[in-house]
């Protein structure tokens, strides 16, 4: 075994030989396999965002299929998505590409400015559909932040004596935090810890900006110097949130943008030391040819 991959495993030493398998497979897959490096589809924007503001860029993203396709052909680590999707993709690729099945989602419908994901699936889907892992959303700062957490600890410990693999998506959100508190430097780093301790194995996160949002934080941020003025410095910080870097953590791509606003700051996430990316839109709602090229671009940066 590749001594990167051996230090990662190590770092779940408690865990059972079922998930430790699983985080190998998702570590050893596609052309970043072995490096320590991973890119991850996901695809729940359709739940999360709607068909339409999805996936009529490039109808073609309308199928679930296109999505495995498009993660297999460019050579990643992983696919998630919710039940549906992989219901409807999994015994035609079973085997071919680690699957995380997505437990919770929300929609667009509610208005509420405290958000709660619905869960949406089970540990048992998961194990019958062949995934990985299971992956939820939790949104510290919601005011529902307490039943988030409750449901999280006990659908992942289910999970992890099942051996699957455990990912939390990390989004600041709601009304304890402003707009831009969202991807404060000090909230997103809050995040990773926060879901370092509800015990997943991989943590997706938002890019930090060089916002500081809590005032104790602006305190400890000016007497100890902590740096924060450059994307990779911020990276550091949130993997220092992640139990000194010793979790996975991937970052998002986000909203849709340009490609080299993109590349540039996935060179900054890589610098920081993040394990990797977690990217949708940026890619699937490309031309497949160009998703290709960009998302081998992304490969490349992550490779050195």
């Amino acid at each position: 075994m590749d001594k990167k991959i051996e230090e990662i495993l190590s770092w779940y030493d408690n865990e059972n030989p079922g998930t430790i398998s699983n985080l190998y497979r998702i570590l050893m897959q596609g052309k970043l396999g072995g490096t320590g490096k991973m890119v991850i589809l996901p695809v729940d924007q359709g739940f999360e965002h709607g068909p339409a503001a999805s996936f009529a860029a490039n109808p073609d993203g309308y199928d679930p299929e296109y999505h495995v396709r498009l993660a297999l052909d460019a050579g990643l680590n992983a696919h998630a998505a919710p039940l549906g999707s992989i219901q409807s993709i999994a015994r035609k690729y079973a085997g071919r590409i680690p699957l995380i099945l997505k437990a919770n989602n929300h929609d667009l419908l509610g208005k509420s400015q405290d958000p709660i994901p619905a869960i949406t699936a089970s540990v048992e889907d998961a194990l019958l559909l062949g995934c990985c892992a299971i992956g939820f959303t939790i949104y510290p700062g919601s005011a529902n932040f307490k039943m988030m957490y409750e449901e999280v600890k006990d659908m992942a410990l289910e999970a992890k004596l099942s051996g699957l693999a455990v990912v939390i998506w990390s989004y600041p959100r709601g009304s304890n935090l402003s707009k831009e508190g969202e991807t404060a430097t000090d909230v997103i780093a809050y995040a990773a810890q926060i879901a370092a301790q509800l015990g997943a194995h991989i943590i997706k996160v938002k890019p930090p900006s060089g916002h500081i949002e809590l005032d104790n934080a602006k305190k400890v941020y000016s007497k100890y110097e902590l740096p924060y003025s450059t994307l990779a410095d911020r990276v550091r910080g949130v993997l220092k949130g992640a139990f000194d870097s010793k979790r996975i953590v991937v970052f998002s791509g986000g909203a849709a943008k340009g490609k080299q606003e993109c590349l540039e700051e996935i060179r900054q996430i890589k610098e920081g030391g993040a394990s990797g990316s977690i990217i949708g839109r940026n890619t699937f709602q490309r031309p497949r040819d160009e998703a290709l090229e960009f998302l081998d671009e992304i490969i490349g940066i992550y490779k050195g």
